[in-house]
């Protein structure tokens, strides 16, 4: 049996379709760490943490990144189906806005109000940093292409 050349990576989420190409390989965060996905994969469906979802297109060139933020993906042999509560490409994340949410969070992290929902603060924690990251990769590549 020949192993496919590209797998077909499909991103939604409840909003939108946010992706559909043809791809070399698929990083995914899963909730118990990295998934690397090439073309041909056993079939496999898993969580999704928080994290940066890379790929590479077919044909070579830097790895494209997401951040995707919770959810699942189906795994086939010829296709990489992920299902999120949100994801996002870099140019769309208003890092400011993640950097006020990450002070929220670790001012109710910190804080000592017996009010304050512990796993809430923690998921907004965990968004905000991914956010952050893959937003400023984008403020890096524009500052490097800009020279």
């Amino acid at each position: 049996m020949q192993l496919p050349e590209a797998t077909e990576l499909i991103v939604v989420t409840p909003q939108r379709q946010l992706l559909r190409e043809k791809v070399a390989s698929v990083q995914l965060p899963g909730a118990s760490g990295e998934l690397g996905i090439l073309p041909g994969h056993a079939p496999l469906i898993t969580e999704l943490g928080n994290g940066e979802l890379s790929y590479k297109v077919s044909g070579g060139g830097e790895p494209v990144v997401l951040a995707v933020l919770s959810g699942f993906a189906e795994v086939l042999p010829d296709r990489v189906t992920v299902l999120a509560e949100t994801a996002e490409r870099p140019e769309e994340i208003d890092v400011d806005r993640a950097k006020e949410a990450l002070a929220r969070a670790e001012a109710r992290l910190k804080s000592t109000d017996a009010d304050v929902d512990w796993d809430r603060a923690t998921v907004a924690l965990q968004r905000a940093l991914v956010r952050i990251k893959v937003g400023e990769l984008r403020r890096r590549v524009h500052s490097h292409s800009s020279q």
